[in-house]
């Protein structure tokens, strides 16, 4: 288990005109289910096809086509709520979303209001320092995703293109738990940590797979611990929606512009209408979309195509058996078996990819921190200098691990081997075979050091004098070895060498 300290949310205070503030967030996320085909048909959810070629005719609203329901994207909505630590609901059931938009050739949305597949959960979200909060999840529906409206192609014309339409998606809805706008992106990062290591959504948020509406609302200090005793929402605030954001940067700075526009219109007497808006990422700022005086003004009833949906325990039982090792518990043993620190170890289970090439560099160089320093310092610097990801790098987990065992059976020094990886990142070559052919084998005979150690000493009477009465000049001796042999000189040795004969 992480060794954390759980703590109480702590809201972000913001400094009004005439009062100070905090901040309450929920977060519904919604997140695109990584299945090959729809939620309700056999239509293709590839990315990129040609506008409208994705499209059956259940998606398109065509008289008389009735929704089959795919057992994948329910068996990845419980996979997640599993990985989420959530009730899975045996029975749920689907529901029409009445609204009427071009996108939508139906006129309904099919989704799950009443009874939800999943039911309460939580994420522990990490905030540095050992520090971690939970954020409680309420609920995960299924859904059907929507069209896509483009504006920009025709100045006079608007189009539509209904691949994305009755993709299937899960929306997860948190309680009002965040509480302030780092701690939102931090939430929304570790939802899709954990997606992505269960393999239920890709996370790509610039393509729309993952995004959120976050609603926010701004209350005086003390409010949110009224709510916690009473569950009564109206100590909160009047919160207003923020539609579709899929970006970290930008959620965070619409919670920053929506709590100081919230707070300026309070403290003016004014009162907040609960209301949807969106983010302006060109001016940093939120405007109205469209007033929700009403939480669900949809129309809701039963979908009376669908029968309720009744999943077996044994079923969802054998699907928690087969779930990965999740991010926390992955952390966790890395940790305790490679001896890493609490920061290597985030960082090498940030993503899968990465957890895995380190994992596989540690085993085989049987050196789990060192793999890691070479790893996060050498290796994903040069990386991200390259614009490269972990799948595509040059340099496998294997030769990592020879790089690591050299510098261990002390073959090589740390400088050597940062020479070495160069050549085998760049020139594909076996870094063993790089040491052997261009003979950088460290000089561990004591006897040559010594040598080498006395003719500088010899050269240089007036340093040796300077170092005696200041010992700390010793080391341009060790310098002026490591030049002499080419760097390839046991650091250790030369500097004992040194110490030794200038009688420190």
């Amino acid at each position: 288990m992480l060794d954390l300290t759980y703590e109480t949310p702590k809201p972000k205070v913001i400094q009004g005109a005439k009062h100070d503030w905090e901040l309450v967030i929920g977060m519904e996320v919604h997140a695109q289910v990584s299945s090959k085909s729809k939620l309700f048909s056999g239509a293709s959810t590839k990315f990129g096809a040609e506008p409208n070629s994705n499209v059956a005719f259940v998606d398109a609203g065509m008289p008389g086509m009735l929704p089959v329901i795919n057992e994948f994207c329910v068996a990845q909505a419980v996979r997640t709520g599993l990985g989420l630590k959530a009730e899975i609901h045996l029975n749920s059931a689907f529901d029409r979303k009445n609204y009427f938009y071009p996108d939508l050739p139906q006129g309904y949305q099919i989704s799950q209001l009443y009874h939800p597949i999943v039911g309460e959960g939580e994420v522990l979200v990490e905030m540095g320092d050992g520090r971690a909060r939970l954020v409680r999840i309420e609920r995960i529906h299924l859904e059907q995703d929507a069209g896509k409206s483009i504006h920009d192609m025709d100045p006079a014309l608007s189009f539509v293109d209904l691949n994305r339409t009755g993709v299937a998606l899960m929306e997860i809805v948190s309680r009002p738990d965040i509480r302030g706008p780092e701690e939102a992106a931090a939430y929304l990062a570790k939802l899709r940590q954990i997606m992505l290591y269960l393999g239920t959504c890709d996370g790509n948020m610039q393509n729309g797979n993952l995004r959120a509406d976050v609603n926010v609302s701004v209350c005086r200090p003390g409010a949110y611990e009224m709510y916690q005793e009473t569950q009564d929402f109206s100590h909160l605030g009047t919160r207003c929606e923020i539609k579709n954001m899929n970006s970290m940067r930008f959620i965070q700075a619409a919670i920053d512009f929506e709590a100081r526009r919230q707070i300026g219109i309070l403290e003016a007497g004014g009162s907040i209408e609960q209301e949807t808006r969106l983010y302006d990422p060109d001016r940093n700022e939120t405007r109205s979309m469209r007033s929700k005086e009403e939480a669900h003004d949809y129309r809701y009833f039963p979908d009376p195509d669908l029968l309720p949906l009744e999943i077996e325990q044994a079923w969802v039982d054998d699907i928690a058996a087969h779930l990965p090792e999740l991010p926390d518990a992955k952390k966790a043993r890395f940790m305790g078996d490679f001896g890493l620190s609490d920061y290597d170890a985030s960082v090498l289970t940030a993503d899968l990819a990465s957890a895995h090439f380190f994992e596989s560099a540690a085993l085989a160089s049987g050196e789990g921190k060192l793999a890691a320093n070479w790893i996060i310092n050498e290796l994903f610097g040069r990386l991200k200098k390259d614009e490269r990801g972990i799948e595509d790098s040059p340099i496998s987990p294997d030769r990592i691990a020879q790089i690591v065992k050299l510098i261990r059976s002390d073959t090589i020094s740390g400088k050597i081997a940062k020479d070495v990886f160069e050549k085998s990142y760049t020139q594909d070559r076996d870094p063993d075979q790089i040491v052997e052919a261009e003979g950088l084998k460290q000089v561990t005979d004591t006897g040559e050091i010594e040598a080498a150690v006395d003719e500088i000493i010899a050269a240089n009477p007036d340093q040796v004098e300077k170092a005696k009465a200041n010992p700390k000049l010793a080391g341009w001796f060790v310098g002026q070895v490591m030049k002499a042999t080419g760097g390839k000189a046991n650091p250790k040795a030369v500097n004992e060498i040194v110490t030794a004969k200038l009688g420190l």
